[in-house]
């Protein structure tokens, strides 16, 4: 004799098919989880152009001399270049000679050093040994406190320094840390300064026309 179980109520077929289309539901990729994204490439921007060691953007040799009237003088000792410059403008170029020991910048009276650093034209002698000539304001103030910091100099000494920078005159060349750099003519053969730095006398007719007692002086490695 056959038996029929009994058939669930309605609450438990509601239950029964309420189950059932979540299980079909879930089956289908609306409801499955979305793929992660893709890995985000940054794209890195391009280098930036390699920038210019040189002070000038742009050349104009045939400047008059007349038009210069804001001269900044540069020196490359490792190449051996004097420039002349009017603003960013390269408006002369020169060969140069220095010293006998031209590496590094100077370290004490006699060692045949030019020193490296900015400076100020601070004399004009148009009757110099080497024709003419243009006196750079070293040692500085800032050679001077270091000097007096080290006791390489007096207090005296550093005043007299002192004093002749704030002055633009030459400095003293009696210290340990010696003086006397010009830039001045006689040739530009091979190094043959004691420290200075030699240029043509021809180019030393330009240079010493357009500077001025303050005109700024760089010399570089």
């Amino acid at each position: 004799m056959l038996c029929w179980k009994k058939i669930p109520g309605r609450k438990g077929l509601t239950v029964f098919f309420a189950a059932l289309l979540c299980a079909t539901l879930y089956s289908c990729s609306f409801f499955q989880p979305s793929p992660p994204p893709p890995p985000v490439t940054k794209i890195q921007p391009p280098p930036p152009p390699p920038q210019s060691t040189e002070p000038y953007t742009t050349i104009d040799f045939n400047m008059p001399l007349s038009q210069i009237t804001n001269p900044t003088i540069y020196v490359f000792k490792a190449k051996r270049r004097l420039l002349l410059l009017q603003g960013k403008t390269l408006v002369r170029e020169f060969p140069c000679a220095l010293g006998p020991h031209p590496k590094g910048t100077k370290y004490y009276r006699g060692d045949g050093r030019t020193p490296e650093g900015k400076f100020e034209i601070c004399r004009k002698n148009p009757y110099s040994r080497f024709y003419k000539s243009l006196g750079l304001n070293y040692p500085t103030i800032g050679d001077a406190k270091q000097a007096l910091a080290q006791g390489l100099i007096s207090h005296s000494q550093y005043c007299s320094i002192k004093n002749a920078d704030v002055e633009m005159r030459l400095p003293p060349s009696n210290t340990i840390l010696g003086g006397q750099v010009f830039i001045h003519g006689g040739g530009c053969k091979p190094d043959w300064t004691l420290g200075c730095i030699a240029v043509d006398n021809s180019d030393m007719n330009q240079l010493f026309d357009v500077a001025r007692i303050g005109t700024p002086v760089y010399v570089m490695p």
